[in-house]
């Protein structure tokens, strides 16, 4: 008994064929998970970040201030007195703090104030329209919109 070994058809070019789709898929495998490794280290580092007053989204999007931390839960405010714990995992992002509150605005200058005491609205004049949103029979203005007839009304 003999073996022949004999080319394939239709191969071109041999084992590199074979080779590139391998190669492009190990890639994209690498690609994927370094990506996730970079999210969980991001999501580590912020909730190593939490400490009280922290203002944060948890991943289901509550919106709550850090009351205190343990090794595995966050108590979060939601509303006033309403306290929630939530698993560390479970915060999702860190909101940063407005850099100028609303006590800390600077009154606008006398110079500021002219300016904009010059710009004046156009007058707006009134629009006459008789029976717009009002009742014929007595007046009253109407609680909703009537609805088109419709084809089985007569």
């Amino acid at each position: 008994m003999q073996l022949l070994a004999a080319p394939m058809a239709g191969s071109g070019g041999g084992g590199i064929t074979l080779l590139i789709p391998l190669i492009l898929i190990v890639g994209m495998i690498w690609f994927m998970s370094r990506t996730q490794r970079k999210q969980r280290e991001k999501q580590a580092q912020t909730v190593a970040a939490l400490s009280p007053g922290t203002k944060v989204i948890t991943t289901s999007g509550m919106v709550g201030i850090v009351e205190e931390t343990d090794d595995e839960y966050v108590t979060l405010e939601i509303s006033d007195g309403v306290l929630i714990q939530v698993v560390k995992a479970a915060v999702g992002r860190i909101i940063p703090d407005e850099d100028v509150t609303a006590d800390e605005v600077v009154p606008a200058t006398d110079e500021a104030a002219a300016a904009t005491d010059a710009v004046e609205e156009p007058a707006k004049d009134p629009v006459d329209v008789p029976d717009a949103g009002r009742d014929k029979a007595d007046g009253k203005v109407q609680d909703a919109p009537k609805l088109p007839p419709t084809h089985t009304e007569n």
